[in-house]
This record gives C-alpha cells, sequence and structure tokens, in this order.
C-alpha cells in the first residue's frame, strides 16, 4: 500500500494550488436521482419503455442527432453537420473528429468513432443477414420495425472514415427527428466484434459502451444503478463526478427520500405531493406540459373488442371527469385525440364521446353483448407521469364498466412482464400511456397506429386497417406541414370513430427537487438531461 506524505513546508504557489484542487473536488458532487423502476437492460435498441431510455441513452449513449427542446429544432450531436439532397433521398452526416468510445474494465477502444460504427448500429436494427441482427431479443427491434425503418432506408453507405449517407427508398418528414429518439444511439461497432468473437454477446445489455457523458458502474436490479463520469467525453463534462439511480418504487418513499437529502431528484411524483412540495421549503419543484398522453388500450383482436360498438360503449361508460379529478388532483388536462393539443395538426373539432350510460348499453345490446361480459384490465404496480396511481385508475374504470354490465377483473403485473405480454397481444384493456420523442404527431401516430407496429408489438390497440396506414404514411411522406396536417387530421377523426382507445389525459411533467440542485429542467417528452446539473 502507498503511503503519500505531505513536506512540511509548502510554497506559497504550492499551497495556492491544492487549496484550488480541493475546491475543485468539493465543487464536483454525487447526483442521487431517485427513479420510480428498473430499466428492461441497457441495450436501449431492444426495448421501447422510458425507463429503460432514461437509463441507457440519455446517459450513455449519444445519437447523430438531437432535439433542442426549447425550440424543438434537430441540431448536431455526433453528427456536426448534415446535408439533404434536393430530392430528399441522401442525407449525408459527418462526423465529429476523435470522438472516444468508452473504456471499462471490459473493453478499451483502439480507435475513435468512425462511419463503421453508424453503420453497424443501424445495420444490425435493418438488415436480416446482419449477425446481431438474428440475436436480437424476444422484442426484435420495436422502435425500428414500428417506425418501418426497414421499408424506408434504402442503404447506408460509408463515404469516408467520418462521412456517411443514407438513401431513403421515399422522402419522408420524420427521419431527422426519428433519428433524435433513444433507439437510434450509436453503438461500438468494435465492441459489438468482440463480444461476437467471445460468444458474449449477452453482455450488450449489461455492459454497454456508448460515447455519452456517463459510464455504467455497476447495477442491482430493483436497488440502484451507478455511474461515473465518462473522462474522455468528447462534449462539455457534467458538472457532477458520479449519478446514481436510487430505484424506488413506491412515489411516497421517494417523496420522503427527496426531503431528507436521500436523493436530490425525485422522478414521477403523484401530483398530489407535486402541490404539497410547492408549499414546501424543503424541496423545490420542476414541471411543464408534458408531451405525452395517457390511455387504456383496447385490443382490437380480443372479442368482443373486434366490434367498434362495444369499444364506444366502453368510452361512453368512463367517466373521464372523475378520472381526471381523482387521480390527477386536476393537474391534467382530459384527452380526447392520440396526442396533446398544443401540437400542430390537432384535430380541435373531434369531441369526447359523452359519459352516457344509456346509450352505452344500447350500443352493447345492438353489439350482441345485452348482458354484458367479463374482461380482464391489466395496469401496473408502482406510479409514473402518465399513470400517477394504477391501482386507483384501474378500479374507477372496473366501476364505471360494471354499471353497464360489464365484470372486469383487475391484474397487477409487474413492468417488465406487463410490457412484454401486452407486446404479445395477451391484454383485453391496457392502463398505458404514451411520451413522444420529438414533437412531431406521427411519433404517435405511426408506433401506436401503424399496421408495422402491431407486429412489433407497440401498437396496444392492435388494429392494422389499410386506410388509417395510408394516411399515417402519407403524412410521413410530404415535407408540407399543411398537407401532412391534412392526412392527420383525417387519421385522428378514424381513430376517434373506431374508439382504438379510451383517452385519459394529458399530464404534467414535474420532478421535485431539492434546493440545492440547479440546472435540471423537466422534459415534456420524459428524457433526463443530467449535464448541466450541479448540486449544493
Amino acid at each position: 500500500m502507498m503511503t503519500f506524505r505531505p513536506p512540511r513546508i509548502l510554497s506559497a504557489v504550492a499551497v495556492t494550488l491544492a487549496l484550488a484542487f480541493s475546491s475543485s473536488i468539493t465543487l464536483a458532487k454525487p447526483l442521487v436521482v431517485c427513479t420510480e423502476a428498473s430499466p428492461d437492460g441497457f441495450d436501449v435498441v431492444q426495448f421501447n419503455s422510458l425507463v429503460t431510455t432514461n437509463a441507457s441513452a440519455d446517459v450513455i449513449f449519444n445519437g447523430l442527432v438531437a432535439l433542442d427542446e426549447s425550440s424543438d429544432k434537430v441540431v448536431p450531436a455526433l453528427a456536426d453537420k448534415w446535408e439533404i439532397s434536393p430530392d430528399g433521398l441522401r442525407y449525408t452526416f459527418h462526423l465529429h473528429a476523435n470522438v472516444a468510445f468508452q473504456k471499462t474494465d471490459y473493453f478499451s477502444p483502439t480507435r475513435p468513432l468512425d462511419a463503421d460504427d453508424v453503420i453497424f448500429t443501424f445495420a444490425r436494427m435493418l438488415d436480416p443477414n446482419q449477425p446481431w441482427h438474428k440475436i436480437s431479443g424476444p422484442s426484435g427491434f420495436p422502435h425500428a420495425q414500428s417506425m418501418q425503418l426497414p421499408k424506408l432506408i434504402k442503404s447506408i453507405d460509408k463515404v469516408d472514415a467520418q462521412t456517411v449517407r443514407f438513401t431513403l427508398n421515399q422522402p419522408n418528414a420524420t427521419f431527422l427527428p426519428i433519428l433524435t429518439m433513444g433507439f437510434a444511439s450509436i453503438y461500438s461497432a468494435e465492441y459489438a466484434d468482440q463480444l461476437l468473437k467471445a460468444n458474449h454477446t449477452a453482455d450488450l445489455n449489461v455492459k454497454p459502451i456508448g460515447t455519452g457523458p456517463f459510464v455504467l458502474r455497476s447495477y442491482q436490479k430493483d436497488a440502484v444503478i451507478r455511474y461515473d463520469v465518462n473522462p474522455t467525453y468528447w462534449g462539455a463534462k457534467p458538472k457532477i463526478d458520479k449519478l446514481i439511480y436510487a430505484i424506488t418504487p413506491d412515489t411516497a418513499v421517494r417523496m420522503q427520500k427527496v426531503k431528507t437529502g436521500e436523493c436530490q431528484i425525485a422522478l414521477a411524483p403523484k401530483p398530489q405531493d407535486v402541490l404539497g412540495a410547492k408549499n414546501d421549503k424543503k424541496v423545490k419543484v420542476s414541471e411543464r406540459p408534458a408531451f405525452m398522453t395517457a390511455f387504456v388500450a383496447i385490443n382490437t383482436q380480443h372479442k368482443p373488442f373486434d366490434n367498434p360498438k362495444v369499444r364506444q360503449a366502453l368510452n361512453m361508460a368512463f367517466d373521464r371527469a372523475t378520472y381526471v379529478k381523482a387521480v390527477f388532483d386536476g393537474t391534467a388536462t382530459p384527452a380526447v385525440n392520440p396526442y396533446p393539443a398544443g401540437t400542430w395538426s390537432y384535430a380541435q373539432d373531434i369531441q369526447p364521446y359523452a359519459h352516457d350510460l344509456a346509450q352505452a348499453k344500447k350500443l352493447l345490446a345492438d353489439a350482441g353483448y345485452p348482458n354484458g361480459f367479463t374482461t380482464t384490465i391489466w395496469t401496473r404496480p408502482t406510479g409514473s407521469v402518465l399513470n400517477p396511481d394504477p391501482k386507483l385508475s384501474a378500479e374507477l374504470l372496473q366501476a364505471d364498466l360494471a354499471k353497464i354490465g360489464v365484470t372486469a377483473q383487475v391484474k397487477v403485473i409487474e413492468w417488465g412482464e406487463l410490457i412484454r405480454s401486452a407486446k404479445q397481444g395477451q391484454h383485453d384493456l391496457l392502463f398505458m400511456g404514451w411520451a413522444g420523442d420529438n414533437g412531431d404527431p406521427d411519433n404517435f401516430l405511426t408506433p401506436q397506429f401503424s399496421c408495422a407496429s402491431v407486429q412489433s408489438g407497440i401498437n396496444f390497440a392492435r388494429y392494422c386497417d389499410a386506410k388509417l396506414d395510408k394516411l399515417i404514411a402519407d403524412g410521413r411522406a410530404s415535407t408540407d406541414q399543411a398537407t401532412r396536417g391534412a392526412s392527420y387530421l383525417k387519421a385522428q377523426q378514424l381513430i376517434h370513430d373506431q374508439a382504438l382507445w379510451i383517452p385519459l389525459a394529458y399530464p404534467t411533467a414535474a420532478a421535485v427537487l431539492q434546493p440545492g440542485v440547479e440546472g435540471y429542467t423537466v422534459s415534456p417528452f420524459g428524457r433526463q438531461n443530467f449535464g448541466n446539473v450541479t448540486v449544493n
């Protein structure tokens, strides 16, 4: 063991340097964030939950581009710049020079990021002949499939070591925004080759390597995730020295921990806790309207929900006003359409289904179910921004359905299993929510209502309709916002008429913070950015 013995006399310069060094150490402190659930893993392309994105893409990885949430514009990230051909078919990205992949005890990169890494990242999701494509895991590549990237991208070519070109099969106004999503994080081809040769491919999900600001140090499921600051990070170095996710499913416990200082940030607080925190000097609140929609997905592949009259009856039985007041304590807006009202192309003329028990019973009778039927309601055990009180939510729906003769059993299912089983279409009625990634309406419509998304499992209504599919595709294909909006208005009307969801609420995104936390802003998309956070 080495022992350091300081000299008896220090020069003035040495003292000054020592004090400065000591000051720099004390300025950087660990940040402890109380999160609501465990991630599925750290190989973000395999999964679609926001919890997993927050634990992987948001801290360990970078994409070619990012979204500036203050301006809703796509900005450079691993790509310094890009050009789009006049016909909208070719996107040429120029990579930032000398970007280092993370060095850990299980991987030491021999070269910086280059075009080969970009090509590997997307070939893995798109090319059936790519070795890593065949070992994707049980869910495949849900985002790439639901966003229809295999059909959209014709080729990806290496122009030179620092330049890569994507060629599309048709113009697509959403292509750049799609690349800001977590699943488009860039992976190390060199690390993937190392794992493949060693037959350790499962390590990609537990020992990730990215280019992001934090390096995964350790993970204990249902307990804690520890990250260190990446010493070779190519961007602005975070102002904290460590990041810790304290996995705390119970909302009340998260609030208690942030009040006592065990956590500096508590995510996904209940609306009631947010209201209380605003009057508590021990904490402070960051909040903003969320680009999210809470809903109950109705599985149209299960009888009797294949009948639109039954789906409409459920919408009429549900007392949305009581639900929003009880679950969100008035902090959310009742939902009508798939995405929030502030979004361009939102269909203002569509009115919600009236709360009308008599008409709901008539619709059931017309559909051949005068005495109702039995079904199940699936929900998660712990609260989130999109479902602050899952148990109460499910019980409110259960009671409303009972009034029209529908007997529903509530099933509380652990989050990871809930997602896996719902992707396979095993649910009847599913409490779910969707957080858009980039402010574009297509970020709701394609993953939640396209036919391709039924196959990937993210379309929880399991509804595939050629007319709706074409409306969504037409909206993506045009670069003119008015043309796109016209398609999306028609799509929203069809979704409403078919009653594919029971729309619930447009929530407010919030976090409760210790007073000494500065530089943290809640994202309307549910993403996490700790790059500018300081802890005093």
